[in-house]
């Protein structure tokens, strides 16, 4: 068994000491998880009890070991993984079992707003918060808004061509997007930053890439704003530190899910669509 650090005994996203003690070889993967996710997962288990491991949707997971009682460990791994993502954490291990809910997973994105609810919701980029009602011409060149697309869930991706990860994870979207099939109440809406419709959606054909492009209106590299409905400028960092940045909006037009960066598996969000598609604008 390895000797962990006390440093390692509570911890969540990457470390620095990750690459030195994690097997290249994982056991398993993790629901959402990168790879360092996994690899932590594999520290984990070599860890000594008592010991719990949490997850959340996008990515993030927190654990701690070493601690006086299993349920300090869960409450330390729980706060470990919620201290970096604004998703629901939940347990997946304590010590040598396997506690994951499979079955609950896809729906960790509610409880959902009520329409009442939903009629109260302050602006924002946080979940249960209302995006900025963004304008854009729709994959058929429609003039439309965000707000005309209440009724359905949206995926609303921020993207550019220009950008190595937004191209990497292109075919994965793709794949997203062809797995629901036509369904009519989900929405996708990949919006170029920073450069022109049409160079955007040449470097998607060349690529063979059949996703529903819609048109932000952006200029060029020079144009760091989003339009809004009223006609107003809304500065592209406020929506997306970093590109790509992906929002689901649930039928009532409110956050439910966020993501900075690439998503390492686009496919493990089908459940969760379907689940909110299901469940939300009641």
């Amino acid at each position: 068994m390895l000797n962990i650090p006390a440093s390692m005994k509570s911890c969540c996203l990457t470390t620095s000491l990750l690459g030195i003690l994690a097997s290249p070889a994982l056991a398993q993967h993790l629901p959402g998880l990168p790879p360092a996710g996994n690899q932590a997962f594999q520290l984990y288990q070599q860890a000594e009890e008592q010991r719990a491991f949490a997850i959340a949707p996008g990515g993030s997971w927190g654990w701690h070991a070493g601690a006086d009682s299993s349920d300090v460990a869960e409450d330390k791994a729980l706060s470990a993984c919620q201290s970096s993502t604004p998703q629901k954490c939940v347990l997946y291990a304590r010590n040598g079992e396997l506690i994951f809910n499979t079955r609950a997973w896809p729906g960790l994105w509610g409880p959902y707003a009520t329409a009442a609810a939903a009629a109260r919701a302050a602006p924002g980029v946080e979940p249960g918060q209302r995006l900025a009602d963004l304008a854009f011409r729709d994959a058929q060149g429609r003039s439309t808004r965000l707000s005309a697309l209440r009724g359905k869930v949206v995926v609303l991706h921020f993207w550019g061509s220009w950008c190595p990860p937004c191209r990497k994870e292109m075919p994965g979207l793709a794949g997203l997007r062809q797995a629901l099939g036509e369904r009519r109440d989900i929405a996708f809406v990949l919006l170029q930053a920073r450069e022109p419709f049409a160079t955007a959606q040449r470097w998607a054909r060349n690529q063979h890439l059949t996703l529903p492009l819609a048109d932000s209106g952006s200029t060029g590299e020079d144009d760091a704003d989003f339009r809004l409905a009223d006609g107003s400028l809304l500065a592209d960092r406020l929506l997306a530190r970093s590109f790509p940045t992906t929002y689901v909006l649930d039928k009532h037009g409110l956050v439910v899910f966020s993501h900075v960066g690439p998503v390492d598996d686009w496919r493990g969000y089908e459940a969760f669509l379907r689940d909110a598609a299901r469940h939300s604008g009641k």
